[in-house]
């Protein structure tokens, strides 16, 4: 159902991004991977490179681009590149992020711009950039790896920087979902239900690796969105596993990193 089509994903280098690319692959998807990671990491698996390398085999075309989606004109070329390699733009999934779970005193200000600039500021830019293009789009998406607004203070009081930055990408997607709705572009979030094993869990969390799920369940939940009419939904807070369920799916151990292990809630959820 993807076919040829054209799809833009920040942060695509490992992790979420990464199995998102790969699904939707599968399809035949054009692939534009825009992240920061050229060289291999010694910690962390992954570069936009190798990816490409996976999304080619798994039988999509991809387009590896270096890009800080902090900085505007690295955005605007990247945009400019994927159009004339590909025609056009038909998805954007805004999954890059930067995250630092600590409180106001051990957040250097460093660090909460780095936040902002990725992850709210970026979202937002990356959206500006490709909505001329998503606007000539026969079905349209933008869908943006962030959690559902939620005033409870609990996820306010041990991280409330990281808190402003992510709530900044959510509520980026309920203002364009309104103003584009007539447009007919879908603007959804999409969070798990239960910590995922990537790197910032395995760097924050590792206590929680085992009870967590595999990048899979959120690939397969996006692509369940993501092929959908881009009027159906829109100004969305999608789970995971809620979106899994609905379409029929029961057997969630298959994304177990520990099968039979009890699952860890992700943060932001209730």
């Amino acid at each position: 159902m993807l076919n040829k089509k054209t799809i833009f994903i920040t942060g695509a280098s490992r992790g979420i991004g990464r199995s998102i690319a790969l699904r939707c692959a599968r399809d035949g998807a054009n692939i534009v991977i825009a992240a920061k990671t050229v060289e291999p990491h010694p910690k962390l698996a992954g570069t936009i490179y190798t990816v490409a390398e996976e999304v080619r085999q798994a039988g999509g075309r991809a387009l590896p681009l270096p890009v800080d989606i902090r900085d505007e004109a690295a955005v605007a070329a990247a945009v400019t590149r994927a159009v004339e390699t590909f025609g056009g733009i038909d998805i954007l999934i805004n999954n890059a992020s930067a995250i630092s779970i600590t409180g106001t005193l051990a957040t250097s200000i460093k660090r909460y711009d780095l936040m902002q600039g990725v992850n709210t500021r970026g979202t937002f830019l990356c959206a500006h950039t490709c909505l001329p293009h998503l606007l000539r789009s026969a079905n349209p998406h933008i869908l943006t790896i962030s959690p559902p607004l939620n005033l409870n203070p609990r996820w306010f009081g041990p991280h409330v920087a990281y808190t402003i930055s992510k709530y900044g990408m959510s509520m980026c997607t309920l203002g364009l979902a309104a103003e584009f709705a007539e447009q007919g572009v879908a603007v959804n979030a999409l969070w798990p239900r239960t910590t995922i094993a990537t790197a910032a869990v395995e760097t924050f969390f590792p206590q929680a690796l085992a009870g967590s799920r595999t990048p899979e369940i959120m690939a397969d939940a996006a692509y369940l969105v993501l092929t959908q009419s881009s009027r159906a939904a829109t100004g969305q807070f999608f789970v995971d596993e809620a979106v899994l369920r609905a379409a029929g799916v029961t057997d969630f151990e298959r994304y177990a990193v520990s099968p039979g292990a009890a699952v860890n809630p992700d943060i932001f959820l209730d």
